[in-house]
């Protein structure tokens, strides 16, 4: 495959103030027009589109726990919301039969001949994933209080 030349635009969206009628306290700037910016290539006007990422934010905001708002589900590290992030692409890819395609969009691709199940995706994350490091020298907590009822 070659990946070196990729057409690519942004659609830059302008925005002006609200008018006196349209200013509340969660009223949204009025959108006043495009712009389309090619970065590189030469790519098709008719398919630069916000709606694309816009789509693919909402799939992964409702398919992830972590992606919602307002919700105290969250990664404390950064790793394990990569890692989190990537099961569910690969999950989206290659397990998940989209309604358009009627098969997965790796199977469409030509990268898989069978819908992959939660048992494939966990085999191969496990393959990838570093081993853990063998644990230091653990050394138990001495109990400092004078008065401990239930212990240390």
């Amino acid at each position: 495959m070659n990946f070196h030349r990729v057409d690519y635009a942004q659609l830059q969206k302008i925005y002006g103030a609200p008018s006196d009628e349209e200013t509340r306290r969660y009223s949204p700037a009025r959108c006043i027009g495009c712009e389309l910016k090619v970065v590189s290539g030469d790519p098709d006007p008719k398919h630069v589109s916000t709606s694309y990422v816009e789509r693919h934010n909402l799939s992964m905001r409702m398919g992830m726990r972590r992606f919602t708002r307002l919700t105290n589900a969250f990664s404390k590290k950064i790793q394990n919301h990569a890692a989190m992030v990537a099961i569910d692409a690969v999950h989206y890819n290659f397990a998940r039969i989209h309604k358009t395609l009627r098969i997965t969009p790796a199977m469409a691709c030509g990268l898989s001949d069978h819908v992959w199940s939660l048992e494939e995706i966990v085999m191969m994350a496990d393959r990838y994933a570093p081993k853990p490091a063998p644990r230091g020298f653990y050394k138990t907590k001495s109990c400092k209080l004078r008065y401990a009822p239930y212990g240390c």
